[in-house]
C-alpha cells in the first residue's frame, strides 16, 4: 500500500491551498482515509477524517468550519480542502489509512495502518 501527499505549499494568512493524498496497492472500500499535522516540537495531531465506504466525516476542534475532507473514488484519493488558514495551522501534513474503523478510534493515529510521507504547508502573516 502506498500514500502519496502532495499539495503542500507556502500561502499567506487567510488563503487556502488543497492538499491530496493518491492511494494505490489494494481496495479501500473498508478503510478510513485520515489527515493527521505534525508541527516542529509536537506531537502529531488529528485533522480530519472520512470513512471510504459512506463517507462519514469527522473534523478536530481546531480546524471544524475551515477545512474539509472530501473522496474521489476514482482516482483513489482523498483531499483536504483548507481554507481560512492560520499562522497555527503551519506544519507537516500526513495522510494515512486504517482498516474499519468505528468511529471513536478515527481521531486516533495509533489505530491508522498506513501512512503517506507528508506534504509541507507554511502559512504567512
Amino acid at each position: 500500500v502506498q500514500l502519496q501527499a502532495s499539495g503542500g505549499g507556502l500561502v499567506q494568512a487567510g488563503g487556502s491551498l488543497r492538499p491530496s493524498c493518491a492511494a494505490s496497492g489494494r481496495t479501500f472500500g473498508n478503510y478510513v482515509m485520515g489527515w493527521f499535522r505534525q508541527a516542529p516540537g509536537k506531537e502529531r495531531e488529528f485533522v480530519a477524517a472520512i470513512k471510504w465506504s459512506g463517507g462519514s466525516k469527522t473534523y478536530s476542534d481546531a480546524v471544524k468550519g475551515r477545512f474539509s475532507i472530501s473522496g474521489d473514488h476514482a482516482k483513489n484519493t482523498v483531499y483536504l480542502q483548507m481554507n481560512s488558514l492560520k499562522l497555527e495551522d503551519t506544519a507537516g501534513y500526513y495522510c494515512a489509512a486504517g482498516r474499519s474503523l468505528i468511529t471513536s478510534s478515527m481521531s486516533d493515529p495509533t489505530k491508522y495502518d498506513y501512512w503517506g510521507q507528508g506534504t509541507l504547508v507554511t502559512v504567512s502573516s
